[in-house]
């Protein structure tokens, strides 16, 4: 089995166990994750690769992170991820990538990872819950964080933090890649 389908099946298992969990019906998950009821079944079917939005989106409306709706099995308290074993879910033709190097629930979803930036790419991301905090740090390069249409300049070197609750992007206006870390907590509510 390739890792895509233990993704896609793991992807499944968990969003029906995390529907059930919440008490959510099909409809009440569609409406609060922003995707059609057809998409849900399709995932809880495992018959369909979403796009990492969509998965984000899912992941936002059941309160969990992506690691735990990708999570192949639940491990003990510790859990030691190995570099073959982070997932990269976006990349680009120019060779741009992030990868989630880590997650959990704690008390909502707090995850980590790892963003490459090629000059002229870059990644928009729809508005997270209220209350959702990013945490930002440039390694590499120049980021171009724009939140709520504005540009903010984050240099080498230099960190930034911002309430994610609105449209946000990541950008890369250099000529040398940018590297990134970036952690994200998502407040959950019953």
């Amino acid at each position: 089995m390739s890792d895509l389908d233990l993704l896609t099946q793991s992807l499944a298992r968990n969003v029906k166990h995390w529907r059930a969990e919440r008490g959510f019906t099909l409809e009440a998950l569609a409406t609060r994750a922003g995707v059609s009821r057809g998409m849900l079944i399709q995932i809880e079917q495992a018959r369909t690769n979403p796009s990492v939005g969509t998965v984000v989106k899912i992941a936002d409306a059941l309160g969990v992170s992506i690691t735990t709706l990708l999570d192949y099995e639940s491990g003990p308290s510790v859990r030691i991820v190995p570099p073959d074993q982070a997932v990269r879910l976006w990349s680009t033709e120019r060779g741009s990538y992030s990868t989630l190097l880590a997650g959990t629930e704690a008390p909502g979803p707090l995850e980590m990872w790892k963003w490459h930036l090629m000059p002229g790419d870059g990644s928009a991301s729809d508005p997270h819950p209220a209350g959702t905090i990013e945490l930002i740090h440039v390694a590499q390069g120049t980021l171009t964080l724009v939140v709520d249409g504005t540009d903010h300049p984050v240099p080498t070197g230099h960190s930034a933090s911002f309430e994610a609750n609105a449209p946000h992007t990541y950008r890369n206006d250099g000529t040398e890649p940018v590297e990134m870390t970036m952690a994200i907590s998502v407040p959950f509510e019953r």
